[in-house]
């Protein structure tokens, strides 16, 4: 019985020191990642800021390219502008292929944008049917009567129950 015990114990010591290895190594792993991850970040960070004041100095450089042959103000409008351009065309070449109308889906985005139907990102919108007719998820509602005085405007007495027929007085 003793021998039992001895290797029962022997077997949860082996199984502790197992985990506390698996741990470590997991562990030392992690810290090995996220050093590497700061490091790339820190990288492209880097290069963002370099490159914006690369775009910088190009902007100056056609600005005062331009305004070798127009005046200055007019140069630095025409930067800007072509600035504005190469900023919108980023833009439109980032979005996502299925959003931007094909050769095929420009007749349909044109009708619906003069029907008034703009499209909702990702489809319809969330309670409408396909056709996007009306409000499909939900049931109609039914009139409600207009309470006592509330159609005409007239504040409801105090102390008097609308829901109680008018007593005669």
């Amino acid at each position: 019985m003793d021998r039992l015990d001895h290797r029962e114990q022997l077997d949860k010591h082996l199984a502790d020191e197992l985990a506390r290895v698996a741990r470590e190594t997991i562990r030392d792993e992690l810290r090995q990642q996220t050093r590497k991850q700061r490091r790339r970040a820190a990288l492209y960070a880097g290069s963002g800021a370099l490159a914006l004041y690369a775009g910088a100095a190009l902007a100056l450089a056609l600005g005062l390219a331009l305004s070798l042959g127009v005046p200055d103000w007019a140069a630095a409008l025409i930067t800007a502008v072509v600035l504005g351009a190469a900023a919108y065309l980023l833009r439109g070449a980032a979005r996502p292929s299925a959003s931007r109308p094909t050769a095929g889906r420009e007749g349909e985005a044109a009708a619906e944008h003069a029907a008034g139907r703009d499209r909702v990102p990702g489809g319809t919108a969330p309670g409408t049917p396909p056709g996007g007719t009306g409000p499909a998820g939900y049931p109609p509602v039914p009139p409600v009567a207009p309470a006592p005085g509330g159609a005409t405007g007239a504040a409801p007495q105090v102390g008097v129950d609308p829901h109680e027929p008018p007593r005669d007085r």
